[in-house]
């Protein structure tokens, strides 16, 4: 692997581990306030968008 892949890889986690503790945090607002349930749909739909995202980059980091 070049450095530049593994920098890019490096990004990746580091995007997945940004967007998975806002996921998170998101979902304890929700579990704390209950009016605030709406949000759970949108949490669901930001965890798919993080994990398609992060596979498109290491696809694409490892071709």
């Amino acid at each position: 692997m070049s450095t530049i892949t593994v920098l890019v890889l490096l990004v990746a986690l580091l995007l997945v581990v940004v967007g998975l503790a806002l996921v998170v945090g998101l979902g304890y607002a929700v579990h704390r306030r209950p009016a605030l349930a709406q949000p759970v749909g949108i949490a669901i739909a930001a965890a798919g968008v993080l994990v398609a995202a992060a596979v498109g980059i290491v696809q694409a980091a490892a071709s």
